[in-house]
């Protein structure tokens, strides 16, 4: 299994908005390109998308961008990925009708819903969270 690119792109802008959620403070899409390294076409996609999933907004004028809707501690991870690529993948039929691809596809199940619970076990402010200790600890290596 991966994360498609396009996901972990949508999860790296919204971890951006999500460190200026406090201040309510929006960011142009260059500011987030530029800080992420996503691709400025790209982004404006993926977060029309994340708007009319409800996770952004956007704020028109000099001083526009865009912001978070909901609390970082809200949003799971589960929501974005089902936002972005849908989590119910439609069910192919078997090559063979056997007692092995049934059990094959058992498992599979059973792979999908641990990776769901996972998903949404955790939320933006717990990756916002570790990217803060991941930065608090390169501090400390340097002094």
């Amino acid at each position: 299994m991966e994360l498609s690119c396009r996901t972990e792109y949508a999860l790296l802008a919204l971890l951006e908005l999500a460190g200026h959620y406090p201040q309510q403070e929006p960011l142009q899409i260059k500011q987030i390109a530029a800080q992420q390294q996503i691709p400025e076409r790209y982004l404006e996609q993926l977060l029309a998308t994340l708007r009319r999933g409800g996770f952004v907004q956007s704020q028109r004028g000099a001083k526009g961008g865009y912001l978070l809707i909901q609390e970082p501690w809200k949003i799971t991870l589960f929501d974005v990925v089902n936002c972005l690529d849908g989590t119910e993948h439609q069910k192919k039929e078997p090559l063979v009708e056997t007692v092995e691809s049934a059990v094959v596809e058992e498992i599979w199940q059973d792979v999908c819903g641990s990776v769901r619970e996972v998903l949404k076990r955790y939320t933006l402010q717990d990756l916002s969270d570790k990217r803060d200790s991941r930065r608090q600890m390169n501090i400390m290596y340097y002094i």
